[in-house]
């Protein structure tokens, strides 16, 4: 249950958040709120996969 909350969160957090990676954020430089969307964004991830 828990696995398929985090699947559909990630789904729905690709569709809605911005992607960092394509933007090409220097995450040394990044600011405070879009540090806080990748942890955010990670933390969804690694839960996703366990």
């Amino acid at each position: 249950m828990k696995k398929k909350f985090f699947k559909a969160l990630s789904k729905l957090n690709k569709k809605l958040l911005p992607s960092f990676t394509k933007k090409g954020v220097d995450l040394a430089k990044a600011s405070k709120l879009q540090m806080a969307l990748f942890a955010y964004k990670l933390w969804v991830t690694k839960n996703s996969l366990d």
